[in-house]
């Protein structure tokens, strides 16, 4: 009986893994590298690569597939450490690719994000998660700390004017009361709700506070209401028509509107007018275009510093193209650690985020761009000053366009 016993137990593992790598707390497996050289072919292939050209980039890409899954856990983990929270801006983030898509019901919503992504929604949700806390620990620790002088900026913005002309646009909220499939009387309830917070919001009641606690639509509601930036042709004629006649600030009546079926109160957070930007309302954006290349060696030097000081083991043929200078990250005793394979159990609760994540996010600062898609129709974000006109989010997934 003992002797039967391991051989017992041996038959219910079902290995389905192998470990390449132990970051910290998290691993990295072979099916994950073998799923990001995939997708890095499928993507060649598309921009129309073939032959010894194609087996050339792939094999490139390959050498520094692992280098980029540590740099991105190296740096997810740092942003915990940080306790940097983001959940608002993911959220203010999907609500500004829901509206500005038009898909107004949740559960559609999460099933275009599938057919769009090849993702489930959750997944492309950690992914976006990922993606930001990636940005702001790098920003926070490195960007902050390259300083860019005025007379550079204004210098940079002279010799570029016309990159800076732009279209008439407006950044938006918005409180939705829903009327879907309510009776008469509860429709006129709905009407009264909705007159009654334009009017606490024009007393000057705070909209972001009265749309979290008030709107029906629980993606911009969760923003404070926040839907975006807008250039003319991408709104319901209804809003076009009200919102760009009016300044900052502007909170309109209710609007009825047919689909969804809702009251729909909107505030006008900023509006530009077309035309050329001034140096002030560009001024954050040209700061970021020219820290960028000063960046990218800084991020090196930090990730190398985060290798130093991580527990990382690397499996015998993998190797780490970013690796640390004498750092000792060879695979020990099995025995030490835990083992050189690991079953469905243990993976199930990582493979899913991990096959998306990782090569897809781009680390800021490291050169290294998405792959060409679409953007979302005018996905810009929203100023965090009001004279700030903030360059769109370029290390975010963009989304490939509805077409109207």
């Amino acid at each position: 009986m003992a002797a039967a016993l391991p051989l017992a137990f041996a038959v219910d593992v079902k290995v389905v893994e192998e470990i390449a790598a132990k970051v910290n707390n998290d691993i990295i497996t072979r099916g994950e590298l073998e799923h990001r050289r995939l997708e890095i072919e499928q993507e060649l292939r598309r921009q129309g690569l073939t032959g010894a050209k194609l087996a050339d980039a792939v094999k490139q890409a390959e050498r520094d597939a692992l280098r980029e899954q540590i740099d991105q856990l190296l740096l997810v983990q740092r942003g915990k450490d940080l306790d940097i929270k983001v959940d608002a801006d993911v959220t203010r983030r999907l609500a500004e690719i829901q509206v500005q898509n038009k898909i107004s019901d949740p559960d559609k919503f999460q099933e275009w994000i599938r057919q769009q992504t090849g993702m489930p929604y959750e997944d492309f949700k950690q992914q976006l998660t990922n993606q930001i806390l990636t940005q702001r620990v790098v920003g926070q620790e490195i960007g902050s700390r390259i300083a860019i002088s005025e007379p550079e900026m204004q210098k940079y913005y002279d010799e570029h004017k016309q990159d800076y002309v732009r279209e008439e646009q407006v950044f938006l909220s918005q409180i939705l009361i829903s009327t879907e499939g309510k009776t008469p009387d509860q429709v006129a309830a709905a009407e009264k709700k909705a007159k009654d917070l334009t009017e606490r919001a024009r007393k000057g009641e705070k909209f972001t506070d009265l749309a979290r606690d008030n709107s029906d639509d629980p993606e911009t509601a969760k923003a404070g209401g926040y839907i975006g930036g807008y250039k003319k042709g991408l709104l319901l004629k209804q809003i076009e028509d009200t919102v760009f006649k009016q300044k900052k600030g502007y909170v309109s009546d209710p609007m009825t509107i047919e689909k969804p079926a809702c009251f729909l109160i909107v505030r006008v957070d900023e509006r530009y007018e077309a035309g050329q930007a001034s140096f002030e309302e560009v001024r954050n954006e040209i700061e970021d275009r020219l820290r960028e290349p000063r960046l990218e060696p800084r991020v090196r030097e930090y990730l190398t510093r985060l290798r130093a000081e991580a527990f990382l083991q690397i499996k015998e043929g993998y190797i780490d193209s970013g690796a640390a200078p004498g750092k000792d990250t060879h695979w020990q005793d099995v025995a030490e650690l835990k083992p050189q394979t690991t079953t469905k159990e243990e993976v199930a609760s990582r493979i899913r985020i991990h096959k998306k994540l990782f090569g897809l996010v781009p680390i800021p600062g490291t050169n290294k761009p998405l792959p060409p898609v679409t953007e979302v129709a005018d996905a810009t974000p929203k100023p965090s000053k009001p004279e700030r006109q903030s360059a769109p989010p370029k290390l975010l997934p963009p989304m490939p366009p509805i077409r109207q």
